[in-house]
Order: C-alpha cells, then structure tokens, then sequence
C-alpha cells in the first residue's frame, strides 16, 4: 500500500496510491483514491494508519473499496505532500555505503556515524530544495529511508524487521561547508525545506526486501548515483538495534539509511547544487521525488506571542 498525503482545498488528506510502477522512475500513469474524502477521520495522518498495524491498513483498505470515482484522479492532478511532515526523530547515517568514504578519501568509520537532522528540514517530494545563501556547497545525497511504525526498544536486529511501518525515498540535501564546521554535523544536515521525502510511504508489507534495492539520482537530467541497498556496511536492521538500544524509537521517526557513491564532495571537481538546478531521486518500487533549487528567503521571521490564556487576560509579571 502506498499511503500518501495530498494538497486539497480544505487541507490535507490521506490518500492511497494506485497503479503499476515501471522501472522507468516517472509517475506517469498512476491514480491517487482520496482516502479523507470518504472518511473524515482518516485527517492526513499516515503515521497513524502505520501505528495501527494491521487494522490501520484494514480500515484504509475498506474506505478504498468504498471509494466513489469522484475521490479518484490522475497522480498528475494531485500535489503530494511530505508523507511524514514533522517526525519525532529525523536520523541518519554517514559514510554507510561500501565505496562512499573511498570516494570521499577517508576510511570506513570504526563504529556506525549516526547524526540528527532537525525536523524542520522535511520538504515535499516535489517542493523546492531552498539553498541557504551561507552556503556555496550544497550537495545531493539519494537515500533510501525507513519510517518506524511501532514503539519500541532495545529491538535485537532478527526482530528489528516488525517494527518498521513503510519506506520513503529521501534525499539528504548536506550543505558541507556547515558541515564541515562542526564536529556533530547536525547544522550542516538541518537548514530548512533541504530534505526533500515520499512521495508516499509504501508500507513494509509491500518491500520484499530492502536489501535489495536500486537507488538513482539525477541534476539536471544527469545520473550521478547509481547504487544498490545491498552494499550497505550497516544494513536497515543493525541501524534498527544499535539505535533502539540507546533511546526509544516512535512511529513516525524517519531514519535515513545511507548514500550510495556519487556525491558532490566525492569529486575532484564538484559541481555544487545552486539555485535552478533540479534533483531527481528514485528508489526501485519505491517513486521518484523530483525537486528544483531555489534561493533561500532570508527574511526575518519571529512569531508574535500568543495571548494566555488563549481567552483571557496575559500572565502577570511573575506569575509561575
């Protein structure tokens, strides 16, 4: 099931994605069912129709079979939204596909390099990727990407399997100049609308084997990645048990799992990301996101103070 979160003129809403994939990474062809249109309650919450398990994808599949056509439309009317628009988590690894630290001239690292990305980073599959002006080396990196379904801890990696509800393709925009700056990365991975998810969440049930996956990357029509899952140095359900075993994953978290060979910084002559440019990211059986660069706005944005209580008088002075 490809559970996905539309644009409509009354907000967002959970659909799913109907249609055959080729192996040609355009959309084209596909239908979009507006699950919200025929059950209010669905809202646009994809993380919780993963949540539920079972009976999240049974409810979903019921409000499809009764569907009417009028909640049915070409992809190509529909805009996607990011499937999971603020994760509780946003997780990543570095340096995780055999040939990329070779290529970036350092070794493998010792011991798994997680790292944080700030959720406000999360973009749509086909918004723009906003280039912050205090970076002049803003980099590609196709990922795929993992959406934990269940809560849980300390998961051995033989169990880790049950706890993932979906898939998404990522794209891990890095501006590495930030990057560079500090030991920890996060400010480098984290500038706003620079992670780029979707275009849906195709539930675990419906991935074979995540293993085994082709991932792609194309700037300006021109591929630069070409890897496959398999050459992962910490696969999906390592990455699962070390990190469950230091803090409670949620439904909803997104852990990026890694980029195959072909990065910007891995070239003798890097051909930064700027401005006009457009990246494309596929993932076999998984979609296409698709994004143009834009300039980063720069304006100030402070957000005025809300009245406390919301009806009453504001707190004084003081007051705890």
């Amino acid at each position: 099931m490809r559970l996905a979160r539309i644009a409509t003129h009354d907000g967002a809403h959970l659909a799913v994605v109907e249609g055959t994939l080729s192996d040609d990474p355009a959309l084209d062809g596909l239908t979009v069912v507006d699950i919200t249109a025929v059950e209010a309650t669905f809202g646009d919450d994809v993380v919780a129709v993963l949540a539920a398990g079972d009976a999240g994808r049974d409810a979903v599949t019921a409000a499809l079979a009764a569907s009417p056509a009028s909640a049915r439309r070409p992809l190509a009317e529909a805009r996607l939204l990011a499937p999971v628009p603020r994760p509780p988590k946003f997780l990543a690894i570095g340096f995780n596909f055999r040939g990329h630290e070779a290529d970036a001239g350092a070794a493998p690292p010792a011991f798994p390099l997680f790292f944080n990305k700030q959720t406000t980073c999360v973009t749509g599959p086909t918004d723009p990727i906003q280039a912050p002006p205090s970076s002049t080396q803003l980099d590609y990196e196709g990922e795929l990407v993992m959406v934990i379904g269940r809560r849980c801890r300390h998961v051995p990696a033989d169990r880790a399997a049950e706890v993932v509800g979906g898939y998404l393709v990522g794209n891990d925009v890095s501006a590495r100049d930030w990057q560079r700056r500090s030991p920890t990365v996060t400010l480098g991975k984290s500038f706003d609308a620079t992670a780029p998810t979707g275009p849906w969440v195709t539930t675990a049930d419906d991935v074979e084997d995540p293993h085994d996956l082709r991932i792609r990357t194309w700037v300006n029509g021109e591929q630069v990645q070409d890897g496959r899952t398999a050459d992962m140095i910490t696969d999906c359900w390592a990455q699962i048990a070390l990190l469950s075993s230091v803090f409670t994953l949620e439904p909803g978290d997104l852990i990026s799992t890694g980029t195959p060979p072909g990065a910007a910084q891995q070239s003798a002559d890097p051909r930064w990301l700027r401005p006009g440019d457009r990246v494309s990211v596929a993932v076999d059986g998984l979609g296409l996101i698709d994004n143009e660069v834009v300039a980063a706005p720069e304006t100030t944005v402070i957000d005025p103070h809300r009245r406390w209580p919301p009806s009453g008088p504001s707190p004084q002075r003081g007051s705890r």
